[in-house]
């Protein structure tokens, strides 16, 4: 499936706004709901302003004998995103101060944009320089840039409580695999699953945004309300080839989110890195801006601008596979059943330890004890010593080298004997009686 959605995708000229967007959103609307908002152009967000919409039809660069040089129709990277209307004849010199290549990587068509000021371009292959000798080319921009919409994608899974889990990625980069299609294809998979999950703790909020612009504009519009619910939230991006884990911190860089995926990583046996927070990538950077700081991080695998082929042609459909992506929709599933057996208990019995047989929870005779015994034993006692309403189960599952959804088993049958109790439930309590 996730192959199949890619090869509809990849080909849509998507954008910060326009009907590439629309398109996108209603293919992954057929795996899971994603209804699509839409913001008039002239909308303020902070201190940015959603801009004219753009769309484009048709594109081209000929020479003086009518060849066709470049064409949007071959590869919409050919054009500069957000290039305006253009119809003409320029001289050499005029088309070279609108032409883009990547000297470093000469077979690869560079992405460039300018959102945010009017001109128009072309990108083109550095080792085709060669093939614009003479001194006059038509120039043709079918192109249209008009007061419309910025439109994004939100889905949305109540749990039984309105605490939420975020996860966000972007639906603006033209024909590009890794920076771009990975995160909204690895984002519906998980999506998905969790619309299979009986009674999740966690509400579920899925976020399908151009980027930077499309998160400052829902958190102008729903910021407060994620200040209050989320309690993790990831960035989906640069996901789909088969490299190493990587994690950006959230700017606190002691949250859950970030308590989590490091755990998780650490529990999956797999390479990985830890990156601290900083402000260049995704949309992280609004998501921990000062005025939110929201424990939102981000599970890559390879960074974006971390890889040669980052922001071109060659970041195609052969960087990218199934199986990259199969594999990073599971570490976010491990990562959210983790965040979904977490909890923070209390040990009730506090004076010397609880006598565990009597309660069925230790072995009456003693001597050799099977594997899956001594692992239940060492989780029990575990629980029962660290569990003082300051350390979760992810803090205690770090102390044994185990899974922190390992020891939710454990943690019911202690719960069950009355050996432990869930802060969270008592704190809740708490709020009932106080009003």
């Amino acid at each position: 499936m996730l192959m199949e959605l890619f090869d509809r995708l990849f080909p849509i000229n998507r954008s910060i706004t326009g009907e590439g967007v629309r398109q996108s959103l209603s293919i992954l609307n057929e795996v899971v709901p994603i209804s699509q908002r839409e913001y008039p152009s002239g909308t303020e967000c902070f201190d940015w302003t959603v801009p004219k919409e753009w769309n484009v039809k048709a594109a081209y660069v000929k020479d003086g004998q009518g060849r066709t040089l470049i064409d949007f129709a071959d590869n919409n990277l050919h054009l500069m995103g957000y290039s305006i209307p253009f119809r003409g004849y320029v001289t050499r010199t005029e088309l070279m101060e609108h032409l883009h290549t990547k000297p470093e990587l000469p077979n690869a068509i560079p992405y460039m944009m300018s959102y945010y000021k009017e001109n128009w371009g072309f990108c083109v292959e550095h080792n085709r320089l060669h093939e614009f000798t003479d001194d006059r080319y038509e120039v043709m921009i079918d192109s249209e840039l008009k007061e419309g919409h910025m439109t994004f994608g939100e889905g949305y899974i109540k749990g039984s409580s309105d605490k939420e889990i975020l996860l966000s990625t972007y639906v603006c980069h033209p024909s590009m695999a890794i920076n771009e299609l990975s995160g909204p294809l690895v984002q519906t998979m998980i999506y998905r699953y969790l619309l299979q999950k009986e009674n999740p703790k966690y509400s579920y909020r899925f976020l399908y945004l151009p980027e930077t612009i499309g998160s400052l504009l829902y958190l102008s519009l729903h910021g407060e309300e994620l200040k209050q619910n989320v309690v993790a939230g990831y960035v989906v991006t640069c996901v789909g080839h088969g490299e190493s884990f990587t994690y950006k911190k959230s700017k606190r860089a002691d949250t859950l989110a970030d308590k989590a995926a490091i755990h998780v990583l650490k529990q999956s046996g797999k390479p990985y890195t830890i990156v601290d927070w900083n402000p260049f990538g995704s949309d992280e950077r609004q998501y921990c801006s000062q005025g939110f700081k929201l424990p939102v991080g981000s599970l890559m695998r390879t960074m974006y601008g971390e890889y040669p082929e980052y922001h071109t042609s060659l970041d195609n459909r052969e960087l990218i596979s199934d199986e990259a992506m199969q594999e990073t929709v599971q570490m976010y599933i491990d990562l959210i059943e983790t965040l979904e057996a977490n909890e923070t208990y209390e040990c009730t019995h506090i004076h010397g330890e609880p006598k565990l047989d009597k309660r069925g929870l230790y072995p009456y005779m003693g001597g050799t004890r099977t594997k899956a015994e001594k692992h239940r034993i060492l989780a029990i006692t575990n629980l029962i010593a660290f569990s003082d309403g300051s350390h979760d189960l992810i803090d205690i599952a770090e102390k044994l080298n185990v899974s922190g959804k390992d020891l939710r088993e454990a943690a019911n049958l202690l719960e069950q004997s009355g050996l432990l109790r869930n802060i969270k439930e008592i704190r809740y309590d708490l709020a009932t009686l106080m009003g």
